[in-house]
């Protein structure tokens, strides 16, 4: 496929080849706000159905990892809980990271969909066939992305891209058919 056919493909289209599901935390799975405890600690809020829809794409056979510039153990506690083993946090690299995570998973560039909200994973971005903007983000990140959700980080967004995926991926499908 020619660089010209492939900026014309739709997001289902994209959808189709994923693999690899890679997120950032801060403004996608939660709303990008910061809550600190009277001790000092960090507080992280995330959406329930956003857990279900990622539940599910692990179901079917389609690979997650979280790449943060941040490093919360709320992030642990809450990706261990969904069975999430890829967590990298406290990247400052995210295009780095990504390289390294998709050679050891074994994931060509078209099996990659990345989900972000502000400039930092633009960088990721230039590895992924599918990126993918929540409906809040920064103008830039919009403007790179192949497509934006309709909610907001942290209010969901992250289960719309995983019905997306569940829909479109012949990954996942053949998953869910078998």
């Amino acid at each position: 496929m020619t660089d010209s056919s492939m900026h014309k493909l739709t997001p289902q289209q994209r959808a189709a080849s994923i693999r690899l599901l890679v997120l950032d935390v801060d403004g996608v799975l939660t709303d990008g706000r910061l809550y600190f405890g009277a001790q000092g600690e960090l507080l992280k809020v995330f959406h329930v159905r956003d857990g279900a829809g990622l539940a599910q794409l692990r179901t079917a056979g389609i690979s997650i990892a979280i790449i943060s510039g941040r490093q919360s153990a709320a992030v642990d506690s809450r990706m261990k809980e969904l069975g999430i083993v890829h967590v990298k946090q406290g990247v400052d690299d995210k295009r780095a990271m990504l390289h390294q995570l998709k050679n050891e998973l074994h994931v060509e560039d078209e099996g990659i969909c990345c989900v972000g909200d502000d400039t930092p994973d633009l960088a990721m971005f230039s590895l992924a066939h599918f990126a993918i903007a929540v409906a809040d983000a920064h103008p830039q990140v919009k403007a790179a992305a192949h497509y934006v959700t309709q909610l907001n980080g942290g209010q969901g967004a992250v289960r719309e891209v995983c019905d997306l995926l569940l829909q479109h991926s012949v990954h996942a499908a053949a998953r869910i058919t078998a």
